[in-house]
């Protein structure tokens, strides 16, 4: 590749990247698909469709891509998470637990890493690890406890009292 092609590959990419951040994914898909050898863009490259077709809804056609993407670096927190979002979404819970640990041991401070895992877990009947891992996220951002309500992936645990309690304690105010 020369430098030439690598401008062009690169503002392509950068195209695709804006038309998924404006809700866009079929626009591209389609800047994406003119992309014939990305050369050393293979890994952005693939990342990028897995993140259009994951908007898309089309989660199985996400994870042959973003798995792709994950055998040249799996050390990304975006890929992880994207994976783990389409894991659950095609039921296979136990890998989306996966990843978001993976993506958690990758950025050990990000709540809603936390909360994302309080999420599968509580799915996955982990009562005990949901309820650490929810606690963790809310301490380290209480403004997660406005999502619980709406959060269906907590069913689950909703009429435990362990649950209930924790909430409550959460919510109340601070002396």
């Amino acid at each position: 590749m020369n430098d030439s092609s690598d401008k062009k590959l690169k503002r392509l990419l950068r195209q695709a990247e804006g038309y998924i951040e404006l809700q866009m994914s079929h626009q591209a898909l389609e800047v994406l698909q003119a992309i014939d050898d990305p050369g050393p863009f293979e890994f952005p490259l693939h990342l990028l469709r897995g993140q259009a077709h994951r908007d898309l809804q089309d989660y199985h056609r996400a994870l042959v891509y973003l798995e792709a993407a994950a055998q040249i670096k799996s050390d990304s927190v975006s890929l992880q998470m994207a994976l783990a979002w389409c894991y659950k979404r095609t039921g296979r819970l136990p890998l989306a637990v996966q990843a978001t640990e993976y993506a958690h041991r990758l950025d050990p401070q990000e709540p809603i890493l936390m909360y994302n895992l309080a999420c599968y877990l509580s799915l996955a009947g982990e009562k005990d690890q949901a309820l650490n891992w929810l606690g963790r996220a809310l301490r380290a951002a209480p403004a997660i406890l406005k999502m619980i309500p709406e959060e269906s992936d907590f069913d689950p645990l909703r009429r435990d009292p362990d649950f209930v309690r924790m909430l409550e304690l959460a919510d109340s105010p601070k002396t």
